[in-house]
């Protein structure tokens, strides 16, 4: 099994939430993953891996992913959801924030429904 399959899940998620400038290349037995994104990609990442290499013992991935400030990112509403649960999830984000970048969508913070996309300021 090569490297790239190994870490399979972890470059499809990393190419499928936008990580900027994303590079995957493999030398001598090592799979470099550089790019940039916002900071709960990066850990979404770092979680992926954790999943892969538990005790992060097998010393044959590195992972450089730089935090970029701003932009947004997209959400999309589960089940039980409410605008506090989600702002939770991300550092420092308020549910105010969340319902202040949503105004288009949102007229009121408490009628959110899921599968709603909304966009998440960083």
């Amino acid at each position: 099994m090569s490297l790239k399959d190994k870490y399979a899940k972890l470059i499809q998620y990393a190419q499928s939430s936008g990580v900027q400038n994303l590079a995957v290349t493999e030398q001598d037995n090592v799979l470099y993953v550089s790019g940039a994104a916002a900071a709960s990609v990066k850990d979404q990442i770092w979680k992926i891996y954790d999943e892969i290499d538990p005790d992060m013992r097998a010393g044959d991935l590195v992972l450089k992913i730089d935090v970029v400030a701003g932009g947004e990112e997209t959400y999309e509403v589960k089940a039980g959801d409410n605008l506090s649960k989600i702002a939770a999830k991300y550092p420092g984000m308020t549910w105010q924030k969340i319902f202040e970048a949503n105004k288009d969508q949102l007229k009121n913070p408490d009628m959110i429904h899921p599968g709603q996309k909304l966009r998440i300021p960083l």
